[in-house]
């Protein structure tokens, strides 16, 4: 459904995307060219140009008047005032790319090829061939079109591609079957589609950074430039561009709304059809735009602290890039907002950025990997290079002047691999495989005075690279302790000697630095090119503890170490200044602002540090910032050594998240100690507290007054805070459970307080009475469970509003618990049911009443969501649930505020997805979507009170993700799925007009024949219905084997599904609701050969053949185990399965001698059953799945003996 949903947007929607051109044209530059538009990210060509376009070309800022509104089609926008930035002055306007046409010509050059520009092309490495990206290119010289992607989805994940949070395929379908589905499949890829637009113009030296933006900007951080044009994107290039913009243009003057400077009370930006345009004057209409999801992300709390943060400060915005899972994030930390570049399905492994942070290229690791180029001012991708390597990258480089990028492959043998990424190759220029034996190398550089030099190690082998002319080479120098005679220790990080040819450096754990250089005789002059044979001249011990970053900032070496120091060091090593009063932590990351033109001499009033030196001069450097290994990042303000502290977060698996009932905040708890309450609307902590190490929290909730929290400790502990200020209302913690905590909950009048542990114990605590008694006590606990306890919940009884306690196990057990007559040490139970008889429960929450009928929904691991009676428990009805990859984990009613009673929705989790579900559940698949939410796993789900958003926890990725929910979308995407049964129809072999239905359709009718006896004379009846009596036949005659339980519940379902409101019981079924139970209950995704093989396995003994079962033993399972099978019904169902008995003992044709099959069988059937000989022999099939092969998700197959 989330597939459809991306894939069929409105005619309207697409129209809606156009925007007209700014009247006015742009003033003109230093060299008096005249300024371009913004850049057009577009995939149709341009449009027209506005009206008056023209006749305003020529006019100055002064005389131009003031822009009115242009309406075009779908969207009214007009230019918006803000007031001059500090150090702007009146009349000033932003620059834009030199060298772009200005807005009147945008229309009349169409197809036409930029100029190309004359004179040396700088910044490119020899024998490499010039070109640029075609749609969006690195920093141009003067004179050519700027980075503009054009075209058709030019850069961006391709349509059906592996978009990184895209909607993912349900399960069973294949990659790409489905429009927009997340498969395989790479029509419109990135550098396949490219616009004639884009010339050969090779990109600059990154030291002149064109401006990224001109008058026009998007308002928002989802959005791109306006330019013009219609774009018709890819289900991935509408995912990607909702990254937005971040920062500023470099300008005199801000422009009228700047990206990346709304500030958190700011209203949602202008959207249409989910893509969002620039920001106009109060619209004259009231209806909120639709965005194309249901659920966007829109906020990251967190950050990985493995992948090195980037400062992309410079002189007009203040940004810091990071990463969260697979989505990286530009921080702007003046204005505390975010802009989320989405694309990636795997964690993101690496980032690098060019020399003067125009350009973001981010890679990720694993299956389908990707690797991204961003322009960081619109945040569009403009570039994706797919499989890169076999497993992924795991680090990666790019030169200063943006055109190549260095990747090193994950793989166990690695592969190093150069990518000219402005052209349209999918192809690297050069690659090279190495030595396993060099270890895993984790990082890799470019020499930035001569990029056909590289630098990496791992941590046992530095390996210098040289390439020219498609060629790859590599040298991989010795070095050992006996070198030196000294302790060289572990390669950290590598950097090439600025100004020194090719000297290089190496920094180790044991606090020295390695000193490589050309392998030459000393009488020589010094190698300048392709020259990778190095040795290792000297060894320097700088200091005792480890170095973990080494960097360049100028004419100085900076490193940082375990302690949290940061040393700066000239040519010869020799310390000019340090930072030692830091205290975040060991630094993972050094990062410096980009300021090309930056000068040292300073003013005396300026309060820059002195130097380390005898003359002590004031030391001057750039602001930068520090990441540490404990997810703590800094920014240091070099005049007056000043230290903000940017984030301070999790640095261990976050698994503890729930929000507020009234109010905007979000509970955040991880095992490192770390509790923070966020107001996720300001995006501020309200409140933390720092547990000692130890102290790992594993779960929390909020009581529902708000006033109360209690947090769940892995040591077994529970400790109840007040929720301001997070102080303990209990003097000591309690400590029952003997095992980690992993839910707590508490009642609906604050009473009572449940937790569930890993001993599959729950206990209750109550509420203090009198003075006498703390303000909470322990009540109680009972051991039910004889397995994990997957949920925990508390309700209300019907009529008497008293609280009730249940709680559900991967035993299949629904336990409630008797709170009435329970007493000091004495948890009693209410009742025990089991609900599954194979499957394995996962979650379960009350079902809201949109139905007549009180349920509690459940969820399993055969993919269906099941409801039962709150009351008896029984089981009434059986739904075919999301099918995204793996069943749900957990789910959780989505609150609503003055919506209608029967208009709720239902938030849910799966491994790695996030989605949303109508309700009322009824099977349609296209109630359904999800969403890539945390690659490595989600760990837990919450809503906020309003309904508004969902959170989800990303448990070993350290992350939690904000998602907006858009239920418009979800209820316009299935609506274009069909309404009644052509949503089943879909689901059936064929579809409609296939020969599956056709087949059904006689088997249904037969059904009414035999129900009326197959040798009556008499006239028949015929009607549209069968009886009930009939269901399990034809279930069985279509290919589906239920159970005795599941053909209890099958008819139980239908017969009382109008009781509630008729009294009456139904005994008849049509053949239309007999296709959704059919659907609703058969397994969903059919029956695996797999799951025989799994059962041989887990109760055969190992032969030559595999695992097998002899025959009396298999005789006796069958009638001893599971649902019971007397003698006679066992040798009527396996003599009729090995063709001795075609038609069966229940056929209309005659009795069946049950004797005689006894006697049949011992001769027919072999003596020892091997899962191959026993699907071959009795079932009649053939293993067409290799025996050794595992499903990638989760499976119905069972684990245990006892499963089974």
């Amino acid at each position: 459904m989330a597939d459809e949903e991306s894939s069929v947007p409105a005619e309207g929607e697409m129209e809606a995307t156009q925007t007209a051109e700014p009247e006015g044209a742009p003033p003109a530059n230093a060299e008096g060219q005249p300024e371009p538009e913004a850049p057009e990210t577009g995939d149709q060509g341009p449009t027209e140009p506005a009206e008056g376009a023209e006749k305003t070309e020529e006019k100055t800022e002064e005389d131009k008047p003031e822009a009115e509104p242009t309406e075009t089609e779908g969207t009214k926008e007009a230019p918006m005032e803000e007031p001059a930035q500090e150090g702007e002055t009146e009349g000033e306007k932003p620059p834009t790319p030199a060298g772009s046409r200005p807005a009147s010509q945008a229309g009349s050059d169409r197809g036409s090829k930029p100029p190309t520009p004359t004179g040396s092309k700088p910044g490119t490495p020899q024998g490499s061939k010039p070109g640029t990206p075609k749609g969006s290119k690195p920093p141009t010289p003067k004179g050519s079109k700027p980075p503009t992607p054009t075209g058709s989805r030019q850069g961006t994940p391709r349509a059906g591609s592996r978009e990184g949070s895209a909607r993912a395929s349900p399960e069973g379908e294949k990659p790409g079957s489905r429009p927009g589905s997340a498969g395989k499949e790479r029509t419109g890829s990135a550098g396949k589609e490219r616009p004639s637009s884009a010339g050969k113009d090779r990109p600059s030296s990154g030291k002149d950074r064109p401006p990224s933006a001109g008058k026009d900007r998007p308002s928002s951080g989802t959005g791109r430039p306006s330019s013009g044009r219609s774009r018709k994107s890819s289900a991935a290039s509408q995912k990607s561009a909702r990254a937005g913009s971040a920062g500023k243009p470099p300008s005199g003057k801000a422009s009228p709304v700047a990206p990346g400077d709304q500030s958190v009370e700011d209203t949602n930006p202008t959207t249409m059809g989910g893509r969002y345009t620039p920001a106009s004057r109060k619209s004259e209409t009231t209806e909120e735009p639709i965005p194309i999801d249901a659920l966007n992300m829109v906020w990251s709390f967190g950050l990985n602290k493995r992948v090195p943060a980037i400062n992309m400060t410079d002189e007009q915005r203040r940004l810091v890039l990071y990463t969260c899972a697979h989505t990286a994030v530009l921080y702007d930390y003046s204005n505390n907002t975010q802009k989320l570049l989405q694309g990636h399905c795997n964690m993101i492994s690496s980032t690098c950025v060019s020399e003067d942070r125009r350009w973001i290229a981010t890679a990720d690791s694993g299956q389908n990997s990707m690797v991204i180029v961003w322009d960081s001012y619109s945040c569009i991708p403009v570039q994706t290079l797919f499989d890169p390597h076999v497993g992924g990258v795991t680090t990666m480089a790019m030169t200063p002047d943006a055109k190549y990028l260095v990747t090193v492959s994950a793989a166990q043998t690695q592969t190093v691999a150069i990518w000219d990424w402005t052209t349209e190759s999918d192809a690297p220029i050069c690659q090279a495989e190495l030595d396993p034996a060099y270890g895993h190398q984790s990082y890799i550089l470019f020499n930035p005075e001569d990029p056909t030099e590289l630098v990496s190690n791992s941590e046992s082998q530095v390996i210098f690279f040289s390439w020219k002319g498609g060629k790859l080479e590599y040298y991989a120098p010795e070095l050992d302790d006996s070198t030196f005679n000294r302790a060289v220790g572990q390669y950290s990080q590598s950097i090439f000697q600025s100004n020194f040819g090719t000297r290089a450096f190496t920094a180790t754990s044991v606090g020295n630095i390695v000193v490589w250089d050309s392998k030459r005789p000393s009488s020589e002059a010094p190698a300048s090119s392709n020259d990778a044979t190095k040795k290792a001249l000297k060894l320097v011990r700088l200091q005792d503890r480890a170095i973990t970053v080494l960097t360049t900032t100028d004419s100085y070496i900076v490193t940082g170490d375990v302690m949290g120091h940061v040393k700066f060091y000239d040519d010869q090593l020799t310390m000019i200044n340090w930072y030692s009063e830091f205290d975040l932590g060991p630094v993972n990351a050094l990062s410096f602002m980009y300021m090309p033109e930056f000068i040292t001499d300073v003013a005396e009033s300026s309060d820059f540090p002195p130097d380390a030196t005898i003359a002590a001069s004031k030391f001057v450097v750039k602001d930068f910032i520090v990441g540490t290994a404990t997810a703590v990042m800094g920014h240091v303000r070099a005049d007056g050594t000043i230290l903000d502290v940017l984030l301070l977060e999790h640095d261990a698996a976050v698994h503890a998240i729930c929000t507020h009932p009234t109010e905007p905040r979000l509970c955040m708890g991880s095992y490192s100690g770390l509790l923070k309450i966020w107001d996720y609307e300001q995006k501020e902590v309200l409140v933390s507290r720092q547990f000692d190490r130890g102290n790992m929290i594993r779960c929390v909730a909020f009581d529902p007054t708000g006033l109360i929290l209690a947090a769940g400790f892995m040591d077994g502990s529970v400790r109840v805070l007040d929720a301001l200020t997070l102080d303990d209302e209990v003097s000591e913690p309690f400590r029952y459970a003997r095992d980690s905590v992993t839910h707590c909950c508490f009642s609906h009048d604050s009473n009572f307080l449940a937790t569930a542990d890993a001993d599959f114990t729950v206990s209750v605590f109550r509420t203090g009475r009198g003075q006498e008694e703390e303000a909470w006590v322990y009540l109680g606990r009972h051991r039910a469970h004889y397995k994990l306890i997957e949920s925990l919940m508390f309700g209300m009884e019907l009529d008497t509003n008293q609280p009730r306690l249940l709680s559900l196990g991967r035993d299949r057990v629904m336990v409630e618990y008797d709170l009435g007559n329970s007493g000091k040490d004495d948890l009693r139970l209410l009742s025990q049911d089991r609900i599954e008889q194979s499957a394995v429960p996962s979650c379960m929450a009350w079902y809201p009443p949109v139905t007549k009928e009180s349920f509690i929904v459940t969820a399993n691991s055969q993919y269906k969501l099941k409801l039962y009676n709150t009351t008896t428990k029984m089981c009434r009805k059986t739904l075919l649930g999301p099918t995204y990859g793996a069943p749900v984990q957990k789910v959780s009613v989505l609150p609503t505020t003055g919506s209608p009673i029967e208009y709720r929705h239902l938030a849910y989790i799966t491994t790695d997805k996030v989605g949303l579900h109508i309700l009322p559940a009824d099977g349609n698949p296209h109630k359904a979507m999800a969403l890539i939410a945390h690659p490595t796993g989600v760990a837990n789900l919450a809503c906020s009170y309003d309904g508004k958003y969902v959170f989800t926890a990303g448990g070993e990725d350290c992350t939690a993700h904000m998602w907006s929910v858009s239920l418009k979308s979800l209820d316009a995407a299935c609506s274009l799925g069909g309404e009644n049964l052509i949503p089943f129809y879909g689901l059936l072999d064929g579809g409609r007009e296939g020969e599956f239905f056709r087949e059904l359709e006689d088997y249904f009718y037969y059904a009414q024949i035999r129900s009326q006896g197959v040798d009556a004379t008499i006239d028949r009846e015929v009607s549209t219905t069968i009886p009930l009596s009939e269901v399990p036949y034809v279930m069985r005659a279509l290919g589906f084997y239920p159970t005795e339980q599941e053909i209890d519940d099958m008819l139980n379902e239908v017969k009382f599904s109008k009781y509630v409101e008729t009294g009456q019981y139904v005994t008849h079924i049509d053949l239309g609701d007999f296709i959704k139970l059919y659907i609703n209950h058969r397994p969903a995704f059919g029956l695996s050969p797999i799951d025989l093989q799994k059962a041989f396995e887990i109760l055969g003994i190992d032969s030559e053949d595999g695992p097998a079962i002899d025959r009396g033993s298999l005789l006796d399972l069958l009638q001893s185990k599971g649902e019971h099978m007397t003698e006679a019904e066992l040798a009527e169902f396996l003599t009729t399965l090995i063709g001795m008995n075609p038609e069966g003992g229940s056929s209309e044709l005659g009795p069946y001698d049950t004797d005689q099959g006894t006697n049949m069988l011992e001769d027919a059937l072999p003596r020892d059953f091997t899962a191959v000989s026993f699907a071959a022999d009795v079932l009649g099939f053939q293993l067409y799945a290799p025996l050794t092969a595992r499903p990638t998700t989760a499976s119905t197959a069972s684990n245990t003996a006892e499963d089974l």
